[in-house]
């Protein structure tokens, strides 16, 4: 027996309830409770740690803290971060040599390898506590699964926006447009509960600042999460309960959809 609130239950019949009572919900559809622990949080945080194993077994401990602000470059980024040239054979550096192929070459899968590189360990770390900050937050509300897809998005608009804009023999990498993704769309999760949203604006505005202030900053990528991150949480955020799931489900898709045919114009047009 399991003692209730009043009185006792059986097991099988506490069983019998959860089967015919529909869980609780939060406002966006996921199952309330669900991301409590933060567990796709801490997934994508390791996944970029992981990445930065990688490069430092790759390219040594230097890798971590030269090459000012950032780190340097190593092999790993050669292979892994975002170039829009179809063919490139870099002179010096640790690409020296090579000819790398980029994304108008066929190599898309750079897109998304970009997305969990970073240049050192201040680069990484900045990265690693904004989505430690915002992930916890927006995984309990919209969900692991909607979270994750949000944050892959917002990652990608970034990536695609920096393929489209930054120069085509720059190696460019970083999860920031996926963390700038998230403000947007904490800012919009916050007005869709009619919460106070004066905290989140300055954050977001002194990243902005940071974005075009510091040089080596890929401004493209950045915006281009924001916007992407915006687009998706607008979804995510007023889709109507009655059919909040296939319209989630649509944004998100339609989404991706139109950023892969943008690549795929643009690379086959070059």
């Amino acid at each position: 027996m399991r003692e209730a609130s009043v009185g006792f239950q059986c097991p099988e019949c506490v069983a019998e309830g959860r089967r015919t009572q529909r869980a609780p919900q939060t406002a966006f559809g996921a199952q309330a409770g669900a991301g409590v622990r933060g567990y796709a949080t801490t997934f994508l945080i390791g996944l970029n740690v992981l990445a930065m194993v990688v490069v430092v077994a790759k390219g040594g401990m230097a890798a971590l803290f030269s090459g000012g602000l950032f780190g340097s470059e190593t092999v790993v980024h050669c292979q892994g971060a975002l170039l829009s040239a179809a063919k490139v054979r870099f002179a010096d550096g640790p690409c020296a040599g090579m000819i790398l192929t980029g994304v108008d070459g066929g190599a898309y899968y750079r897109l998304f390898t970009s997305m969990f590189l970073h240049y050192g360990a201040l680069h990484l770390l900045m990265n690693m506590y904004a989505l430690w900050i915002l992930g916890r937050n927006l995984e309990i509300a919209f969900g692991p699964v909607r979270f994750v897809t949000l944050y892959l998005l917002a990652g990608l608009g970034g990536s695609v926006a920096s393929y489209l804009f930054a120069a085509p023999t720059a190696l460019t990498a970083g999860a920031s447009g996926a963390v700038f993704g998230l403000f947007s769309a904490l800012f919009i999760a916050l007005k869709r509960l009619k919460r106070d949203t004066s905290s989140v604006i300055p954050i977001i505005v002194v990243n902005l600042l940071f974005t075009f202030a510091v040089p080596g900053i890929s401004i493209s990528g950045h915006l281009g999460g924001l916007v992407t991150g915006a687009l998706a949480g607008l979804g995510l955020a007023y889709a109507p309960p009655k059919y909040r799931t296939p319209v989630q489900i649509a944004v998100v898709g339609g989404l991706f959809v139109v950023l892969a045919l943008i690549t795929l114009a643009v690379s086959t047009s070059r």
